[in-house]
């Protein structure tokens, strides 16, 4: 009589197992609110947005909405940040794979191509909720103050890739790093991206073609 087949044995407790698995639901419900919330901000704008609404196209209940988040600010401001690094992983963007490849990179140019491949990709996510945000920006407090965030956020980001360009001694000898930091934030931010797309008709490809160009012209010596 042949032997029975042998199912794998599961690892840990069941009460251990149990509490994964609601671990894993209320993850998967984060990730339905989150995205819900994002489709209603960049369909309606933040203000006409209402939980409910956010709670049906979610298909939970609003009151597991306010248990997740506990007001709308809160979820734009998550859905925002997970807009920005593409996932709901607690990894902050500077931590991120292709930002270590950045860092590994010896070229300076290479450097700022590479960069500008990885905001492409953040700027195609974030720039539908961004445009939310910044059209409310006159009338809104709660808004104004997380287009500050998010720009404050930015111009760090372009510090780190600045701080690289130094280590390697090829910025522009008449540029120090804080002014380096600020030209690079002013040509590569959102802001600036919003522009090139929605006044000039630049795609996400030419604005992160062009931009490497200009970054590239205006950081680093010429030759």
């Amino acid at each position: 009589m042949a032997d029975p087949v042998k199912r794998p044995r599961k690892s840990g407790t069941p009460a251990e197992r149990k509490s994964g698995t609601r671990a894993e639901q209320a993850r998967a419900t984060r990730r339905r609110i989150v995205a819900a919330a994002a489709e209603q901000f960049v369909a309606h704008g933040y203000a006409p947005t209402r939980l409910d609404q956010i709670a049906e196209q979610a298909g939970v209940a609003v009151q597991t909405v306010y248990f997740h988040f506990a007001n709308k600010r809160t979820l734009l401001k998550q859905a925002l940040d997970e807009a920005a690094v593409g996932d709901d992983e607690p990894v902050p963007l500077l931590d991120r794979p292709w930002v270590r490849q950045i860092h590994a990179e010896p070229d300076p140019r290479r450097v700022i191509a590479l960069w500008q491949e990885g905001g492409r990709s953040i700027v195609e996510r974030v720039a539908p909720l961004m445009r939310v945000v910044r059209g409310a920006t006159g009338t809104d407090p709660e808004l104004a103050a997380q287009w500050a965030v998010n720009q404050e956020q930015t111009r760090t980001a372009y510090g780190a890739l600045v701080q690289l360009l130094a280590e390697r001694g090829a910025l522009k000898p008449e540029l120090d790093v804080e002014q380096a930091r600020d030209i690079a934030f002013v040509i590569g931010n959102v802001e600036t991206y919003l522009q090139f797309s929605d006044l000039c008709g630049w795609t996400p490809a030419q604005w992160g073609q062009r931009t490497a160009t200009l970054l590239a012209a205006t950081l680093l010596p010429a030759g």
